[in-house]
């Protein structure tokens, strides 16, 4: 969709929202907000080892991210509707990315044309429905939820999105329940409605995808210290998940603890249960021989635990992660983008892998307690041993140091306009994973539109 077109579908849909609810506003326009989101993404990836192309790529672009949201109808039952218009803009796809074919380079930032060549502009408008009755939310349509068993991907130029229906609801004190199902997925450099799959079958061509993923599940706060959470995936097919968390606040005689524990456990749904379900193609990423039986289904436990302690600017993290099964730890991956809810992810690598055993350390510190609000400075570092490759090896290991350094305007014509320095480095034994340094720089900026 070139820009002028997504201008005018997104200035359309919102005039027309407003103008179709007049008879019975009260609220509805009253509430309505729209902002304009600015994000000039510059990223360059150097590749230490392999003998593949690309050694190194560089790309820039500009992304643009209209959000509107309407207030609700008066009445008992609320009526409202929101839109979401994405559009990113390639300002240089770098000299080194090669534009001869998609499975040599597809580059990060921009999707490829039909002849393997990046594209000048991508976009999409997405909307959803929504209904209110008391503390109860319906949405249908465009979604991006942030959930312990679905995380949508906001790592590039533009964020990743879904096309499902959720519920919300918040009826009972300390409680909220949620439930949904999603179809379809919008990767973070695409503007195709995409199915779901997993890593290991998303990858051969023609792949195999899915377009049913329940899940549900409840937050319950006691006080204002602790936090307790269930839920539950089921990607048809592929995969079903259970999660249990505990995040827990201690305040002590200088600052306070946060303590994150959580554990997922993944097992195989419909044809990744089966031989021959998985010799269709429905199989994930794991560390089995190809003479196993069980080559490609799911079985894992990730377990995690995470201590902070904060005080004054300080903040100190130590943690262990580790996934215990054969298997990867499962997660929605069309292939182009995917986020988890685990303590263990970082910029470059995800440490999800089959067995893999991951210890944690992390500093950040915000400068507003020395007198410079908007200022914060961030490093951890992750260090992994006890990959699988094949059944019997366990000998793998890999390690990432991140750094993370921004600042937002506080005030004056640029306020709220920030930048940020993000650096990452990989270094892994992996036949299958090459040595990287990342470096990202991201100017943004929110404009409220009314």
């Amino acid at each position: 969709m070139n820009t002028s077109t997504l201008a005018l579908a997104i200035g359309t849909g919102i005039v027309g929202l407003q103008f179709a609810s007049l008879s019975c506003a009260n609220g509805f326009i009253e509430d309505s907000k729209a902002s304009l989101g600015l994000r000039n993404f510059y990223f360059n990836q150097d590749n230490r080892s392999g003998p593949a192309a690309p050694s190194k790529t560089e790309e820039w672009g500009q992304g643009f991210l209209l959000n509107y949201q309407s207030g609700y109808t008066a009445g008992p039952v609320g009526v409202g509707v929101d839109a979401l218009g994405r559009l990113g803009i390639k300002l240089d796809s770098g000299s080194r990315v090669n534009k001869a074919g998609r499975s040599r380079n597809p580059g990060q930032l921009f999707p490829q044309d039909s002849d393997g060549s990046v594209v000048d502009e991508f976009g999409s408008l997405g909307l959803t429905g929504k209904l209110r009755l008391s503390k109860t939310e319906a949405r249908i349509g465009t979604l991006q939820p942030r959930l312990p068993v679905v995380v949508f991907n906001d790592g590039r130029l533009l964020p990743q999105t879904f096309t499902g229906g959720q519920i919300t609801s918040n009826e009972f004190a300390d409680l909220t329940l949620i439930g949904g199902q999603l179809e379809h997925a919008q990767g973070r450099d695409s503007s195709d409605d995409q199915s779901l799959s997993v890593a290991g079958a998303n990858d051969p061509k023609p792949g195999q995808f899915s377009n049913k993923f329940y899940y549900g599940g409840a937050d319950y706060r006691l006080g204002k210290t602790l936090l307790l959470q269930y839920y539950y995936g089921n990607l048809k097919q592929f995969y079903q998940q259970h999660f249990l968390g505990l995040t827990h606040t201690l305040a002590l005689p200088a600052g306070s603890l946060i303590s994150d524990l959580r554990y997922f456990r993944s097992s195989a749904d419909g044809h990744n249960a089966s031989a021959a379900g998985r010799a269709e193609g429905y199989r994930i990423t794991d560390a089995r021989l190809a003479s196993d039986p069980d080559k490609g289904k799911v079985d894992s436990s990730l377990r995690s635990a995470n201590f902070t302690w904060k005080v004054g600017g300080h903040a100190l993290g130590l943690g262990f992660q580790e996934n215990d099964g054969l298997s990867e730890h499962a997660r929605l991956n069309q292939g182009n983008g995917t986020s988890s809810y685990d303590v263990g992810g970082r910029m470059i690598g995800s440490f999800l892998r089959p067995e893999q055993r991951t210890w944690l350390a992390g500093y950040s510190y915000d400068f507003a307690a020395l007198g410079t609000p908007g200022l914060t400075f961030g490093v951890s570092y992750n260090k992994s041993d006890n990959i699988a490759v094949a059944r019997q090896s366990r000998t793998e290991k890999e390690w990432e140091r991140d750094l993370r350094l921004a600042y937002v305007v506080q005030s004056g014509p640029l306020q709220g306009l920030g930048l940020a320095w993000m650096n990452a480095s990989l270094r892994s034994s992996l036949a299958s994973q090459r040595n990287i340094d990342e470096n990202r720089v991201i100017l943004s900026y929110a404009l409220a539109l009314f």
